[in-house]
């Protein structure tokens, strides 16, 4: 297809479009679902803010991120050491460590009391981490099925670290029993309303930030590096740094998802952040359709809520059913369920209208 300006145009119109509708149903929601079920929207939200970070590396980069649990224990685990900290008060310190071990506070918990530090940690740790593992990996052409084993490697590193920890970290059990976040009783369903529309405003955000970052020039060359990532170094360009910023930007959106994820659900724990949750979180993006705007999105809550419905029914019976869900959209819809429906309708408005455009000219 000739790409002309009222390409761009009719483009946009759908993209703004189907942000309106996200927007309009998740701000709809309080209105007719109870207390207990618009917590567990909100953290179908705290996975959709993941989601679209991996659409970004996967989708468009190219990179099977298959250790996103790391960011997101980061920016939970962070969030957590915060909400404790503020629990016991001035100089307290977690009921966890006085029950596991002497009673005092590791020095690397200290930092987390201050709020603002809380919130750069969360951006900046993960950050860090993904650009330094990135660029060591990318400079040196690590790729596919490699990268994907090291990113799993290194979540199933970091949920071992927390289980084995048990006096700092809480464990196989986590960080749990919050009551407060940031001064507001986490007890109180207006407080709890708000956790909920925040983390619809930053999965919005998230969204205008991926559709103008791969509308941008950078996102021409991150799928140029998917696609052809030798001619594009021979053009003059970085891949390595190209692919490490997506990277860097996916474990961010992790990272700030997992903080979210907190005082929405409740609790952390390195059943959150290992090998499955990882697995999953990328097979949620692969149904809903990790080349599409919406699709990770889509995906990331379509499957959060048919692991909830499902195993609150047949709890031994989810893992074969997402298997099955997985084997379905790789086999007969490669495009995951962006391609149907009324996201595919969306998608294609621009082509009709172009065909009703050429139809009235010829008349």
């Amino acid at each position: 297809m000739r790409f002309t300006p009222k390409n761009a145009l009719l483009g946009r119109f759908r993209d703004w479009t189907g942000l309106v509708i996200l927007a309009a149903v998740l701000l709809a929601a309080p209105a007719v679902l109870t207390d207990f079920r618009l917590d567990l929207l909100g953290k179908y939200v705290c996975y959709a803010i993941v989601a679209i970070g991996i659409g970004l590396a996967w989708g468009k980069g190219g990179m099977l991120v298959l250790g996103q649990g790391v960011y997101f224990g980061i920016g939970g685990y962070a969030m957590a050491m915060h909400l404790k900290l503020s629990d016991a008060g001035p100089g307290g310190v977690p009921d966890f460590m006085q029950l596991y071990g002497d009673g005092r506070l590791p020095w690397w918990w200290e930092p987390f009391r201050n709020p603002a530090l809380t919130m750069i940690a969360i951006v900046l740790v993960p950050s860090l981490l993904a650009a330094a593992l990135g660029y060591a990996t990318f400079s040196r052409k690590v790729r596919g099925a490699y990268f994907a084993i090291l990113s799993q490697a290194l979540a199933a590193a970091f949920a071992i670290f927390l289980i084995g920890n048990q006096v700092s970290t809480g464990g196989t059990n986590g960080l749990t029993n919050f009551r407060s976040f940031f001064g507001y009783d986490l007890y109180d369903p207006a407080n709890r309303l708000m956790l909920y529309l925040i983390a619809v405003g930053v999965l919005l955000a998230a969204v205008i930030g991926y559709r103008q970052l791969t509308a941008s020039r950078y996102g021409e060359l991150l799928v140029a590096c998917r696609d052809a990532e030798d001619r594009v170094e021979f053009l003059g360009y970085s891949p390595a740094m190209i692919k490490t910023t997506g990277y860097v930007i996916a474990a961010l959106l992790a990272s700030v998802g997992g903080a979210l994820f907190v005082p929405i659900v409740g609790i952390i724990s390195p059943a959150d952040v290992g090998i499955v949750p990882s697995v999953g979180l990328v097979i949620g993006v692969a149904i809903g359709g990790r080349n599409s705007l919406f699709g990770p999105v889509l995906g990331a809550i379509v499957v959060a809520w048919a692991e909830t419905s499902l195993s609150e029914q047949f709890p031994s019976a989810w893992t074969y059913a997402q298997g099955l869900m997985f084997m379905i959209v790789v086999a007969f819809l490669p495009g995951g369920l962006a391609s149907i429906g009324a996201v595919a309708w969306l998608r294609s408005l621009p082509g009709r209208l172009r065909r009703d455009a050429t139809e009235r000219e010829a008349v």
